[in-house]
């Protein structure tokens, strides 16, 4: 997918294009090029073509969310313009790692939500970032919101980008869809994933490749019976990639550091749970397979058990300014939970 917008008082466009093999409606099949965090779902598309507001690259108005997709197909999606937030801005601290007109790098800590949502109206970064910017903030997708263009889960501490305006939003975006952006996670999880483990390595889409690195090359999709979770599909879902890396074994559990190709919803959790390495403390995926407390201290025995989410944090993200330029490199230390889990599991 490539993305590029023409600010306009009506609102923005949005290119998107078509992969080598899209789902068979064009509804579908637009919704899954764009961006995760652009506000174009399949309903959404739907009703932007009964607007005429989806045409082909020679201009051409599509005329059905039925029509069939073709590989490669280039679109141009006019969004309406942006309206009031319904989310209010509360005065809530940010631990703000860098800032200028168009970009914020936050470290949210674990346990604070990103978005506004039934269950967690209020106590979000939304809420936070309404408060600390003002009315400076992007429109994209037809509401005036901080224009986030990547998630991370209530319960992951560590580094978030949010565009500030629309052509830095555009531009993180086509970033983020281009798998050029650099982020990098810590983590702690069950067992000691081992290149030389035949078991681990006859997983469907795990390889080892040179450096100790291993490859988890699975799609993604909702899962089945329970929508508040993801699951590896055999077939459909979206492409799903991850390298992970040992950096500490401790027998029982080890510290790895896990780099991100695509970024798709609990996807460093769903993975590692898929090899069966799930990450310490995870409630929705690291069931399946418990850390062992043999041979631990107590004070790690202790701290394992009562670790309250999963041991994941967003420790670098890399990125080129979408409007200087410039190389940009952020690295956020570990929060206080994980500091303490490490320096027990060390002594």
């Amino acid at each position: 997918m490539a993305g590029s917008s023409d600010m306009a008082d009506t609102g923005q466009t949005v290119r998107l294009e078509l992969g080598a093999d899209p789902p068979v409606r064009l509804d579908r099949a637009l919704a899954d090029a764009a961006p995760e965090d652009a506000g174009l779902s399949r309903s959404g598309i739907g009703r932007l073509i009964a607007q005429g507001a989806v045409t082909r690259c020679d201009g051409t108005v599509v005329a059905s969310a039925k029509q069939a997709a073709r590989a490669g197909e280039v679109f141009t999606v006019k969004l309406p313009a942006a309206v009031p937030p319904e989310a209010v801005a509360e005065d809530i601290p940010l631990d703000i790692v860098f800032e200028d007109t168009h970009l914020l790098v936050i470290n949210k800590p674990a346990g604070m939500v990103v978005h506004p949502a039934p269950g967690t109206p209020s106590g979000t970064l939304v809420n936070a970032i309404l408060h600390h910017c003002g009315d400076r903030l992007s429109g994209i997708g037809g509401v005036g919101r901080p224009g986030i263009v990547h998630r991370i889960d209530k319960d992951t501490s560590g580094l978030l980008a949010v565009a500030k305006s629309d052509v830095a939003h555009q531009g993180l975006a086509w970033q983020f869809a281009s798998h050029s952006i650099d982020r990098c996670y810590l983590a702690y999880c069950a067992g000691v994933p081992d290149t030389g483990d035949p078991r681990l390595l006859g997983v469907p889409g795990v390889k080892a490749e040179p450096g100790g690195i291993i490859r988890i090359a699975a799609n993604i999709a909702r899962h089945r019976t329970d929508r508040k979770r993801q699951a590896v599909v055999k077939s459909g879902g979206r492409s799903a990639i991850t390298r992970i890396r040992v950096l500490r074994p401790w027998g029982r559990l080890a510290k790895i550091e896990c780099r991100l190709e695509t970024g798709r919803t609990h996807q460093i959790r769903v993975h590692m749970a898929y090899v069966g390495h799930g990450l310490v403390g995870d409630p929705a995926y690291g069931g399946a397979r418990r850390v062992g407390t043999t041979g631990l201290p107590a004070a790690a025995v202790e701290l394992v058990r009562s670790l309250d989410r999963q041991a994941l944090h967003a420790a670098r993200l890399g990125f080129v300014h979408p409007v200087t330029g410039e190389t940009q490199a952020f690295e956020a230390d570990l929060p206080h939970d994980l500091k303490e889990l490490e320096s027990v599991l060390g002594n």
